[in-house]
């Protein structure tokens, strides 16, 4: 074991200890006030060189410079928790009734941590280091406000960097591949207005419900007669409301749901689509439709050159037979995306072995990886600033 691999090993119990308390005080979206609170307090007793709070309304970005100046390199941690009733029973389960952890940001968050001590007291590299402590990860895009707020404006880093725990996948293993590894995700509203009418006598209305449901099916053609079978979407109808009571066909119905897809010109035509079916079903039955079509977050689209330093850094910690250099896309989101859209860098999976999935009331992130993950964000900064 080497010196620095030593040193890194003596971070485990620490940073399982901040992981545990961060589990069982979990923030949701843009509200990580204690979250921050507890970064800051840490990043201030390790020395590092600067604090920024001014990116988002939670979230932290810290400076760490080495003994010599040269290239900036960003390494990113999301810090948010999920609207969830956990279900577990260890002693650090989440305090906060319908919240938790469960997509393992805790874990992120202490590997991020666990990384600036390091660096903090071994400076051994030429260049500067920014770990973004970034909110909001889940739903509300807390990478694209930080990016938006001018994190790419105010520090000239060249290139960044985040990782994320992935449960069923092989313990200690890295996983990634140069180019879109988790797809775009765009979030649509078809409202149908037609005419109410007793339950009894249909023909005096125009039924919302029956078009609606004729929406919902003909937007499966999407996948399978619209897009080019070699190119992957996702058309999901989460939501359908209308009505409520017994014995009226309602005047408005609302159906929801997202859109998964990798390739630009994918989205454009899902979208275009969407648009066709409902407004075109809706006139068939004499309804008219509205269509709010949103895309929330792009692609994360890895580039090829900090793909292969990821991968080399990677190798250097677990060895070449467990990096992974072409693993299969996913059809989740990551707003990760939003900086990668900007700066060149590299989004990475980390095994976590068996255990309940991400957004499961049974997650819980595996202690165990928190030095690789570490080790990881390490070698990654003495690859590039050496």
């Amino acid at each position: 074991m080497s010196y620095q691999q030593a040193e890194i090993v003596n971070l485990k119990e620490e940073m399982i200890e901040w992981r545990h308390h961060l589990h069982s005080y979990p923030e949701t979206a843009f509200e990580e006030y204690n979250t921050t609170k507890f970064i800051i307090e840490k990043l201030r007793s390790f020395g590092i060189d600067e604090l920024y709070t001014d990116f988002a309304p939670t979230g932290v970005v810290g400076i760490i410079k080495g003994q010599q100046p040269g290239k900036w390199i960003g390494l990113r941690a999301d810090i948010d928790a999920l609207d969830i009733l956990e279900n577990n029973d260890a002693e650090y389960c989440s305090k906060i009734k319908g919240k938790m952890h469960g997509c393992g940001h805790d874990g992120h968050t202490a590997i991020l941590l666990g990384t600036a001590k390091y660096l903090a007291a071994h400076r051994d590299f030429s260049g500067t280091v920014v770990v973004i402590f970034q909110p909001a990860e889940e739903n509300e895009g807390g990478g694209r406000v930080m990016v938006e707020k001018g994190l790419f404006d105010r520090f000239p880093i060249e290139a960044v960097y985040a990782l994320h725990n992935q449960p069923n996948m092989a313990f200690g293993e890295f996983y990634i591949r140069k180019g879109p590894l988790m797809a775009a995700y765009d979030v649509f509203e078809i409202k149908i207005v037609g005419k109410g009418s007793h339950a009894a006598a249909p023909h005096n209305g125009y039924d919302t419900i029956v078009t609606a449901s004729q929406i919902v099916t003909s937007l499966q053609t999407i996948a399978s007669r619209n897009i080019n079978p070699i190119d992957s979407i996702v058309v999901s109808v989460t939501q359908f409301h209308s009505g409520d009571t017994w014995n009226v066909l309602p005047q408005e119905a609302i159906i929801r749901g997202t859109v998964r897809t990798f390739k630009p010109s994918v989205q454009d035509l899902a979208e275009q689509r969407i648009k066709e079916i409902a407004h075109g079903i809706a006139g068939a039955f004499h309804a008219t439709a509205q269509v709010d079509y949103q895309r929330r977050y792009p692609a994360t689209v890895n580039h090829a050159d900090a793909t292969d330093m990821a991968i080399e850094a990677a190798k250097m910690i677990v060895g070449d037979e467990k990096v992974h250099c072409d693993a299969r896309p996913a059809m989740g989101s990551e707003d990760f995306a939003f900086m990668l859209q900007v700066k060149k860098g590299a989004y990475i999976w980390l095994g976590t072995g068996e255990g309940a999935n991400l957004h499961h009331p049974q997650f819980d992130f595996n202690d165990e990886i928190l030095t690789t993950g570490v080790a990881y964000f390490v070698q990654l900064v003495k690859n590039q600033l050496a």
